[in-house]
């Protein structure tokens, strides 16, 4: 017994939407990997999600801009039909230049991140780590100069604080051995002499 037919209608639970998103989303990539190597077909697939990212897969060897031009020429006709003024033309050059270029930063973005890693060959990803090892260092090298200034600024901190106290134990010290009004040492042995009188009472 076969399974019923699936409706076809948005998923409403954002969890199950994702994850049918990202199983889809790959076997719909590999179907595009599969028929382009079976038929020798050229093969541009471009998806975004809900949030704008992108994925694509492109079969030529030279990249997704030229089968993109190469789709407008049979569809729009030529470029120079379809933009007639040189001012015109220019511009959109550009524009596919800047185009090919955030394409290309997204790419790489996705890379940086561990992701759509599949595409890249032995080479391209011994490039990505070496990229991803030098910016490991820069980040223990700010990381490691952030420390030292913060051991520096302890330091100087206490520093201050102890010459302070040192400062404070000082002046304790010198009032203990201050005398106010007071004469230490022996007294006078003549001041406690006693007086000498005759004892001798006479009458008359």
């Amino acid at each position: 017994m076969g399974r019923g037919r699936v409706e076809l209608k948005r998923i409403e639970n954002k969890i199950n939407r994702q994850v049918t998103f990202a199983k889809r989303r790959n076997g719909l990539l590999k179907k595009a990997y599969e028929l382009s190597v079976l038929c020798d077909a050229e093969v541009a697939l471009i998806i975004f999600s809900n949030r704008g990212k992108l994925y694509e897969f492109c079969s030529s060897s030279s990249s997704m801009l030229k089968t993109l031009e190469r789709y407008q020429k049979c569809n729009y006709g030529s470029i120079e039909a379809t933009v007639p003024s040189r001012e015109t033309q220019s511009s959109y050059q550009e524009y596919l230049k800047l185009k090919s270029k955030v394409e290309a930063l997204q790419r790489s973005q996705r890379n940086l991140l561990g992701e759509d890693l599949g595409p890249l060959n032995s080479k391209e990803l011994e490039q990505l780590e070496q990229q991803l090892e030098v910016s490991l260092k820069h980040v223990r090298s700010t990381k490691t100069q952030f420390m030292l200034d913060q051991l520096s600024d302890l330091k100087r901190k206490l520093d201050v604080s102890g010459t302070a106290n040192h400062h404070q134990l000082s002046w304790d010290n010198s009032g203990q051995h201050m005398q106010y009004g007071r004469h230490s040492g022996p007294q006078n042995d003549a001041f406690y002499q006693p007086l000498e009188c005759d004892s001798t009472l006479q009458i008359g």
